[in-house]
């Protein structure tokens, strides 16, 4: 017989002949004042936690000539708020975005071609990488059946990790880790994550919402965002200016440089001289954090309950009363955060939000989504200063990519379930760069030290514990 036991953010399922309910809540209790450590003991040893300095700078680990993230610059020792800039392999973001906005054109294939290579192709040469990524975006013959189907999940991250991790069955020789072979390899992965993502969505709507599935062929003259939203909708039909605009998304995901926190996972694993499909499959678990990937969801969840609880009142004086309530705990989901704002290293802008929203707003004018996007927008008006005047500090904060990808999404009838699978979509390009990088530079494994701060003390035989 079993029986649920909730005590605080734990819930248990035990058999009641291995522990009654006292024993129980006294074993949790021991195990969760084993794993408090003193906020205080941070300080006192001079721990860098989160690796982030005591001013919110990342701690140096490493070095890379993929991306640069430039949020803030230090002036004499301190750190300085300035406007956010992106650049891949030393090309501003906004330079790309303006090339192929101004030419109504797709530009995430190119821009996996630069981060890989480091140059952006020639017509000949983009032609040929193309040509690679559609012929490895039909899956190896079995996989979805053997691999997906019969073992769908609920969430479709989760099953992107283990469809990954399985794709290690599929390769002639997984541990070669030759420059050839992983770029390779990163190709079709770039190629097939897509389909993995329509698929596990597909089998998700079938097994668990009792819905329709629809299994369509990828048609190999469409680009990355036009195939996705093909395969996703069941008529297959799209705009240009939608597919442009996914595709935009994509641009805007793909990388971020060394120090996000999958990347940064993908690139550990790595150094341990584990296979690709390990070191991206944890990539992937480590995007599917609500603090990482999986916060342009808690967006739009954040979103239905300010609309909610303010009955459709969007004046800044409401708008600011539920920013107060949130970030007190007193809304939300009792985590003080006001998703959609704040970033590691922008201060005064992301150069990401920023693109999104203006293009979102395009988009959003004149429709149901236009007073939803001027929420957002009040949020992100109102937020920094209630943030200094609750918190009572000086961190300038600003939107962030989460803030407006969620409704860019949702304009494209994209499903929150896919949220964060398209982010996975884009990002494997940037995780493939740094692995390769992190393969033929790193030559060390990355192992950070912990302070140990139990007490010493004797065993005690079994007879007298």
């Amino acid at each position: 017989m079993v029986y649920s036991i909730s005590l605080g953010d734990f819930s248990y399922i035990v058999n009641r002949t291995a522990y009654d309910r006292a024993e129980l809540e006294k074993l949790i209790g021991k195990v969760c004042a084993l794993n408090k450590i003193d906020p205080s003991l941070y300080e006192k040893y001079s721990v860098k936690r989160g690796l982030r300095n005591a001013d919110g700078t990342g701690v140096v680990a490493g070095i890379t000539n993929i991306c640069n993230v430039h949020g803030y610059v230090i002036d004499e020792g301190e750190k300085k708020a300035i406007p956010g800039e992106l650049f891949y392999r030393g090309i501003n973001i906004n330079e790309i975005i303006s090339e192929t906005t101004a030419k109504s054109r797709f530009g995430f294939e190119e821009t996996a071609y630069l981060l890989l290579f480091g140059e952006l192709p020639t017509k000949a040469e983009f032609a040929e990488f193309d040509e690679l990524l559609t012929d490895f975006r039909v899956l190896p013959s079995g996989f979805s059946e053997d691999m997906i189907f019969k073992a769908p999940s609920r969430n479709i991250m989760n099953k992107m990790v283990r469809s990954v991790s399985a794709l290690y069955s599929y390769d002639d020789d997984p541990e070669d880790m030759s420059v050839e072979k992983e770029l390779l390899r990163a190709i079709s992965i770039i190629a097939r994550l897509p389909s993995i993502m329509v698929d596990s969505y597909q089998i998700k709507k079938r097994i668990f919402d009792n819905d329709s599935l629809f299994m369509h062929p990828s048609i190999p003259e469409e680009s990355v965002a036009e195939s996705i939203l093909s395969t996703l909708r069941a008529d297959r039909n799209y705009t240009k200016e939608e597919a442009l605009l996914l595709d935009l998304c994509l641009i805007l995901h793909a990388e971020h440089g060394g120090g996000n926190n999958s990347t940064f996972v993908c690139r550990t694993l790595t150094s341990s001289g584990t296979d690709a499909y390990s070191a991206y499959g944890g990539a992937i678990g480590s995007l599917k954090g609500p603090r990482h990937g999986g916060a342009n969801a808690k967006v739009m969840a954040q979103t239905d309950e300010f609309r909610e609880k303010t009955g459709g009142d969007y004046s800044d004086s409401a708008v600011s009363d539920m920013i107060v309530k949130v970030l007190k705990k007193e809304a939300g989901d009792g985590s003080g955060l006001i998703y959609g704002m704040g970033h590691a290293v922008y201060t005064v802008s992301d150069p990401r939000a920023k693109a999104l929203k203006e293009n979102a707003l395009k988009i959003a004018e004149g429709t149901e989504y236009e007073r939803e996007f001027c929420l957002l927008d009040a949020i992100e008006r109102l937020t920094p200063g209630l943030f200094a005047e609750i918190r009572g500090a000086d961190k300038a904060i600003c939107a962030n990519v989460d803030m407006y990808s969620g409704l860019v999404y949702k304009m494209l009838g994209v499903p929150p379930e896919l949220y964060t699978p398209l982010f996975a979509v884009s990002r494997i390009t940037g995780w493939a760069a740094h692995r390769i990088e992190e393969l033929l530079t790193g030559k060390r494994i990355i192992r950070p030290a912990y302070k140990a701060i139990a007490k010493l003390r004797s065993y005690t035989p079994v007879d007298e514990r």
